[in-house]
């Protein structure tokens, strides 16, 4: 679990894992409030990396104890659904080699409950996943696609489409795992649709991840 000043959500996040899982281990970015004190508190395994989400999940599989199998990797706003460990060791045992689960956005606005509808769907037509919909991966798999890409936006899309050339397409789950509407909610609905669609295609067109996380966090 990558996490940057999450505590107000990490405990309830954790809660969802511990006990689940053979090992947590949570990645901090540099935070500057409550979070590793929490998650230490917790019983998770805590290391430190460089900001940035990419690295900090490589981080955390590099920090996992010898012989795991399986990781999953969750973001601090997404909850899992109760018997998610059930749902991925099934689908391990029926051979997948990767997947991730449905979303559900948390919001009473009506339009986002279709916007997470097409997010699933666009899901199982491309094999695309987001790192919203708790990607879990064989070690072996994980080994053959080398892991997350070094670059600051889309990093969720290129390890799809390595996962995807190495070990085929991902199981979905129907889950679904509960997504924070945050910043759906923040920065406008049509807005954030409008955003994430031209993020997309800005990177298959081929425009440069750096270049995208400037115009995601509209930096000069």
């Amino acid at each position: 679990m990558p996490v940057l000043d999450e505590a107000r959500r990490l405990e309830e996040a954790l809660a969802t894992v511990l006990g689940h899982a053979c090992q947590v281990v949570v990645v901090d970015g540099g935070s500057t409030d409550d979070s590793v004190a929490i998650a230490t508190a917790a019983g998770a395994t805590v290391v430190r990396s460089p900001r940035g989400r990419a690295l900090q999940m490589n981080a955390g599989a590099d920090a996992l104890a010898p012989g795991w199998q399986a990781v999953l990797f969750l973001h601090a706003d997404t909850r899992l659904p109760p018997d998610w460990a059930d749902s991925v060791r099934e689908a391990l045992h029926a051979g997948a080699a990767w997947g991730r689960f449905d979303v559900r956005l948390q919001s009473e606005h009506p339009l986002l409950a279709v916007v997470g509808a097409m997010m699933n769907l666009r899901s199982r037509l491309s094999g695309i996943c987001t790192g919203d919909q708790a990607i879990f991966i064989r070690a072996a798999a994980w080994r053959d696609s080398g892991g997350y890409p070094s670059i600051r936006l889309m990093e969720d899309v290129e390890i799809s489409a390595r996962l995807k050339r190495c070990a085929g397409a991902p199981a979905a789950l129907r889950g679904p795992v509960r997504v924070s509407a945050r910043r759906w909610e923040s920065h406008g609905v049509w807005r954030t649709i409008w955003t994430m669609w031209s993020l997309r295609l800005r990177y298959f067109l081929g425009e440069s991840p750096d270049s995208l996380h400037q115009r995601y966090y509209r930096r000069p």
